[in-house]
This record gives structure tokens, sequence and C-alpha cells, in this order.
């Protein structure tokens, strides 16, 4: 039987990790009933799961492969929360392959959920300018990426001033976006950045 309120469905998740896959589902209806925010109940409920960093992995990758789009966008928003230093069994990289997953779909909420702060500390470079190409030609706001500002670089910049030449070429509008981007890796010190190249 489905839990009546919120706190019921932590409290169970907590005693018994694995009812979660009942529980997330339907956690937005729960919380709209009372009131609260359904991606942040989602998030209560991963947090509630014990256990190792490797089982709280496993557990957001079932959930994940399980859930609707709605569900697929509250892991992604978790993931940050999942991952903050104060936790005993923060889940690191363990978790990229969802954030990968979520940048292959043609859902712009998932991919704009995907480049939220656990991304832009755990992404390799490669994957994050890709990423950020992919922003610009689905039109999610640049806003949305984190850490562009922090991890724009030279090859970013090569990158989108190619995409630029290519839509001027073809007689399409280069859009504000673009510029913004070149605009913020012309700030920045020339420094490389630290995260991986894998």
């Amino acid at each position: 039987m489905s839990p009546t309120t919120t706190t019921d469905a932590l409290a169970q998740v907590a005693s018994d990790p694995d009812t979660i896959e009942r529980h997330f589902p339907a956690a937005a209806r729960t919380a709209a009933r009372e009131g609260r925010d359904g991606d942040a109940a989602r998030e209560a409920l991963l947090l509630a799961v014990p256990g190792p960093a490797a089982y709280v992995v496993d557990v957001v990758r079932r959930v994940y492969d399980h859930g609707d789009a709605a569900e697929r966008r509250a892991v992604l928003l978790a993931l940050p929360a999942l991952d903050a230093p104060e936790r005993t069994n923060r889940i690191g990289d363990g978790a990229l392959p969802v954030v990968r997953d979520a940048l292959r779909t043609n859902d712009t909420r998932l991919v704009a959920a995907a480049l939220g702060p656990y991304a832009a500390t755990h992404l390799d470079d490669e994957a994050w300018r890709q990423a950020v190409l992919k922003v610009l030609f689905t039109g999610i706001p640049v806003e949305q990426v984190s850490g562009l500002a922090d991890r724009a670089d030279d090859e970013l910049v090569r990158m989108v001033r190619d995409y630029a030449a290519e839509r001027e070429a073809a007689g399409r509008v280069v859009p504000d976006d673009a510029r913004t981007v070149l605009a913020l890796a012309g700030r920045r010190p020339a420094a490389t950045h630290p995260h991986r190249a894998d």
C-alpha cells in the first residue's frame, strides 16, 4: 500500500531502500497534495537511501532507468545534493552514466537538468564541450549550464566560432547565446582546466 505522506515514504526508504522504486513515481503527487515541491520530495527520497556510495549510485541508476521523463529530471536535479561534500556516502562521479544518457536525449528538459553543478564538477572536458554545443543547437538558454564561466576554454571557443561561422555561411541567424559563450570565454584567464580528458 502506498504511503499517505512524504514523511511515511522517507521513513520507509530509510529502513527498506528498495521501496524507493514504489515511492519515487508517486512522490510528486503526494508532495502536491501536501503543498510541497515534487522534485524536492524526490530528492529527499534519494537522500534517504542508506548505505555505501556504490549502493546509492545503483539505486540512482535504477530509479532513473525505470522512470518517466519527470522522474529522470528529478534524479538529475538531485545529483548535486547526493554528491555534497558533507555526505559520508557522496556519490562522486558514479552517476556520470546517468548524465551522459540524459545528454544523448532530445528532451531539452533532461539536457538542461543534466548540465547542473554535478556535470560541471565531474563531466570530462570533451563531453562537457559537446554538451554546451548541444545546448546551442537545441535552444536551451546557456544560463542553465552550471559552471559555464569557469569551464569555457579555448577549445570551446574554437568549436562555438566554427558553429557560428557555419550558420552565417548558411544565411542563418547566430543565436545570442553563442556570443554569450564566446564573451565568457574571452574573459577567462589563460589557464588550463583541471578536468579529465577521458
